[in-house]
């Protein structure tokens, strides 16, 4: 007859499945973030109120090992740690409060043991207040409604950032392997002799320094997952000949991707890196110059002659502005927006509003580009429309009350809302820097394992006093984490980020152009609308040569009733946006993947910018040479020929294409038919480009 188990051997034969009977080893590596992980967890071992602990790291990190680490080295060693995967979790926690066949949930059946919820930011949302009550409280409830203390203690991984959880309790953030290359060397001396013994090996082979060396360059994406994977596989590539030092050709790793194709400028020019960081130089320009030059320039336009023949400020606005910006896109990406006279003067706005006492209001939650990225294309379409309609290029006061106009906004937004939303959301201007800043061979990025294994104040975003060589800052302007961003449209340039960076995370490189269209991008809702405004804007500055011999067309934009002015400047700017709605289905069938066919828009991107440029070339070559006289009355002007003028916007507009073509073929890898047919079109579109700009 067999006898019954008692209590405590069914509760053992119960938490079994999830048992963790030993860490599997210690933290490898005399690296400062090998020593700070020993560090942490030591301290959290030591705890005597033995607080919850969430630990944070990329996939591959063995983050339960370090919470065994901490458990079999506290006080209570002696009790059981038992993990379940988060991922695996019902919705209303069934696993850990629902009684089991003697009648007590998991969790009670613990006791004061040790519980580790692995993966908790895949667990289902509705489960997570009760999982945050358990970590902050330690109080749970069953499916009968009571109350229950838990005494022992719990452990959280996760591999994103997750809300409510971090302040609770102790946050150990895990480095990963390729931020900690120092280290790698001991990682695999050790992992060689761990595997040789297991299978097998008499005595554990040697790993040459070229070998680390040559591993060190390669990032490790898995981490130690992946490292002892590979450890595994060169040892049982030699188990024949088990020979005393391991060649290098079995250890072998995947090819960089191509994100890796970059040019660090600072790791060749270190001292550049000092120069730019300078807050003098950044606020000598923004705050000693460009705020008193925008003002002077409002004077200008208001008191001056009202033509651009005799008005040097209207001159530069239009002549010099215009066309400069354009260029730089390629280069500099968005970075006029960095020391941009509009948000110059919120940011004067909001530190008064400041010393004053009031404080403007944090971000509003949720997306607001699914509200604002409509109003942005919608006052960018309507400047537009004042321009063609208002003739801005030729009336000072008007062009000036554009430009007082979108600084009103940007004060009335800095004045409503922390730092610069006007920027981010609102801005017509700034939408349309950063569309096109997507085509710079220039970003400013963060390593995010540096990041993730060395920062926990997140002073590059946030602001903060200064630390280490981090200065004291008050946050990225718009917002954004370095280390998160997908493209360079949340991106001015304006090295806040890395004047606050006290581990030189972010740097300043080179890439491909337009490196951040890509098939798997996921654009801002909306943006799309902002490319069919832009085209339409180029429509409508050539009206005429398109809708000029429409019945009831007006004999100009400029003079006659307003009513058929507005609706045929309206309809022009309205052309491409129509012509993309005829071509959408077409477009879905042709690009890889239904519902995508916004990709086709990104892939026309080069040709919109060319476009754009070449016909403020025109004016800019005819004019810009002439401000001196302009606004003297006399003296040296400068007007480039014709022919030249021409050669360059067939120039500007040929390298649009090529951009264009080499878009699509990346965009439409596998669809060469597809790829074919819309790189005819989009040679169609160049010619009718280039035939509209020439009758400028």
């Amino acid at each position: 007859m067999v006898s019954e188990p008692t209590p405590a051997a069914a509760d053992l034969r119960r938490l079994a499945p999830y048992l963790l009977g030993r860490a599997r080893r210690g933290i490898v590596g005399s690296s400062r973030y090998a020593q700070k992980l020993r560090d942490q967890i030591r301290a959290a071992a030591s705890d005597p109120q033995a607080a919850a602990v969430l630990i944070n790291g990329e996939p591959g990190l063995e983050k339960d090992n370090i919470a065994a680490l901490i458990h079999f080295g506290s006080a209570a060693r002696k009790q059981l740690l038992v993990r379940l995967n988060g991922a695996l979790l019902r919705p209303d926690g069934a696993e850990l409060w629902a009684p089991g066949p003697d009648g007590s949930a998991l969790i009670e059946v613990l006791g004061g043991g040790s519980l580790l919820i692995d993966q908790v930011d895949r667990v289902d949302p509705a489960l997570l207040p009760r999982l945050q009550r358990l970590a902050s409280t330690g109080v749970w409830q069953g499916p009968d409604g009571v109350e229950h203390q838990f005494s022992g203690r719990l452990f959280f991984t996760s591999e994103t950032h997750l809300d409510g959880f971090e302040p609770i309790g102790r946050l150990i953030r895990v480095p990963p392997l390729r931020v900690r290359r120092q280290d790698l060397g001991e990682w695999l001396r050790y992992g060689v002799r761990q595997k040789a013994r297991s299978l097998g090996w008499g005595r554990s082979p040697m790993v040459s320094g070229t070998l680390i060396k040559r591993l060190q360059t390669y990032d490790f994406p898995g981490n130690i997952r992946e490292l002892s994977q590979l450890i595994d596989r060169a040892l049982r590539q030699c188990a024949a000949s088990r020979p005393a030092e391991l060649p290098d050709d079995v250890f072998w790793t995947e090819g960089r991707q191509q994100a890796q194709a970059r040019f660090e400028l600072w790791r060749w020019k270190p001292q550049l890196r000092d120069w730019m960081r300078s807050p003098r130089l950044w606020n000598t320009l923004l705050f000693g110059l460009v705020s008193w030059i925008f003002v002077l320039l409002n004077l200008w336009l208001w008191l001056g002659p009202q033509d651009r023949a005799h008005n040097g400020g209207l001159n530069l606005f239009w002549a010099w502005w215009w066309p400069l910006i354009l260029l730089t896109y390629p280069l500099v990406g968005r970075l006029w927006c960095s020391f941009c006279p509009f948000m110059v003067w919120g940011e004067i706005s909001q530190r008064l509003a400041r010393a004053l006492g009031w404080s403007p209001a944090a971000w509003p939650r949720g997306n607001p580009d699914t509200w604002a990225a409509p109003l942005l294309a919608g006052g960018f379409a309507a400047i537009l429309v004042w321009e063609a309609v208002g003739n801005l290029e030729n009336s000072a006061r008007l062009s000036s009350c554009l430009l007082l106009l979108i600084t009103a906004g940007a004060v009335i937004a800095s004045l409503r809302f922390e730092k610069r939303f006007w920027c981010r959301y609102l801005c017509p201007v700034g939408g349309m820097n950063g569309l096109f800043a997507k085509l710079a061979i220039s970003e400013l990025r963060a390593q995010a394992g540096t990041c993730s294994g060395s920062c926990s104040s997140y002073a590059c975003f946030k602001g903060g006093p200064a630390e280490a060589e981090g200065m004291a800052t008050a946050g990225c302007p718009l917002g954004t984490h370095p280390a998160h961003l997908a493209d360079n449209r949340n991106c001015v340039l304006c090295l806040t980020c890395a004047q606050a960076c006290p581990h030189r995370s972010v740097t300043l490189r080179l890439r491909p152009p337009a490196a951040d269209l890509q098939r798997e991008m996921a654009p801002p809702a909306g943006e799309a609308g902002l490319i069919l405004v832009l085209a339409g804007g180029l429509c409508l500055h050539h009206w005429d040569r398109l809708l000029g011999a429409v019945p009831l067309a007006p004999d100009s934009l400029l003079l006659g009733p307003l009513l058929p002015r507005l609706a045929f400047a309206s309809l022009a700017l309205a052309l491409p946006a129509a012509g993309w709605l005829l071509l959408r289905n077409a477009a879905s069938r042709l690009l890889p993947g239904r519902g995508r066919p916004w990709l086709a828009l990104y892939a026309l991107l080069p040709l919109l910018w060319a476009g754009l440029l070449a016909q403020h070339l025109a004016l800019g070559m005819a004019e810009a040479g002439q401000v001196w006289a302009v606004s003297m009355g006399s003296g040296w002007a400068w007007r480039a020929d014709p022919h030249v003028i021409g050669f360059c916007q067939t120039l500007v507009v040929a390298i649009g294409l090529a951009g264009c073509v080499v878009l699509l073929r990346r965009l439409l890898l596998p669809q060469r038919l597809g790829w074919l047919v819309l790189a005819l079109i989009a040679s169609g579109l160049a010619l009718a480009e280039r035939w509209l700009v020439s009758a400028y």
